[in-house]
């Protein structure tokens, strides 16, 4: 009887083994990912969300495990100048994703744009702030504003160029907070730290905080480019989860948060 009871408890945590590395998903660098069939994708950080979402779906069809690596476009690009073991690289602009191509960083006829992000204003849970527009930011019930570095993150420069498109950055300047990546300045007005946060649309859960929408005429497009990495030790797999963000599918995940389609306006 206890013999039985011993192998019926293997079997059990056999099957939960199992079902662990079954669960796929764009896990997070430094997860414990040592699949050979596993591409490591350097994704700008307002793709957070979605790409997870993407990466089960992916590796679900193709048993290639996603690994992504999420952070600012430019300090994602330095580190691929810099030789980092990428294989795609998705960027939060098309410029980033061009200059690397220049450089001959990128695998020939793989670059595309895969999505075009929307900008909001983030007002987290709690807040009692009594705005409705952009330019209520300048009121004085407000101290800062959280914003994500312009010169590393597209979504910080649509914020600033908004902001001057309204002629409120006179005002505003002063009260912006400078955070290294949009999940930063997410986190910043989470904790308080920040009365409110420039961010995707793809960040903001529904029902979490109040969201002011930026109108897209005020900032330039923000296009988003994606590319496989010339120097990818598995660049058919890289080539196939790009066909797959660009697929019907991976168009219809994106578009769930909040992304629209390429060239759409």
């Amino acid at each position: 009887m206890r013999g039985t009871r011993r192998r019926l408890l293997k079997f059990v945590a056999l099957i939960l083994l199992l079902a662990l590395f079954a669960e796929s998903g764009c896990a997070r660098k430094g997860d414990d990912a040592k699949d050979a069939g596993e591409i490591v994708v350097a994704a700008a950080a307002n793709l957070t969300d979605a790409f997870e979402e993407l990466g089960r779906r992916f590796t679900a069809r193709t048993g290639v495990r996603v690994t992504c690596s999420f952070g600012a476009t430019a300090d994602l690009a330095r580190q691929i100048e810099n030789g980092a073991p990428f294989d795609v690289y998705a960027a939060a602009d098309v410029s980033h994703v061009d200059a690397l191509a220049e450089k001959g960083l990128l695998a020939d006829g793989t670059r595309a744009v895969y999505a075009r992000g929307r900008l909001v204003v983030w007002l987290p849970p709690g807040s009692n702030l009594q705005i409705s527009r952009v330019e209520d930011l300048a009121g004085a019930g407000v101290s800062k504003v959280a914003v994500a570095k312009p010169d590393v993150a597209p979504y910080g420069q649509a914020a600033v160029e908004s902001l001057r498109a309204l002629n409120v950055w006179q005002q505003l300047g002063p009260k912006v907070v400078y955070a290294q990546s949009v999940a930063q300045a997410r986190q910043w007005a989470a904790s308080g730290n920040a009365d409110a946060a420039f961010l995707p649309r793809s960040l903001v859960k529904e029902g979490e905080g109040r969201t002011i929408e930026v109108d897209e005429r005020l900032h330039a497009p923000i296009d988003q480019g994606i590319a496989v990495v010339r120097a990818s030790e598995r660049p058919d797999a890289a080539r196939h989860f790009v066909e797959f963000v660009l697929s019907e599918e991976g168009q219809s995940v994106l578009k769930s948060f909040g992304y629209e389609a390429p060239g759409q306006r």
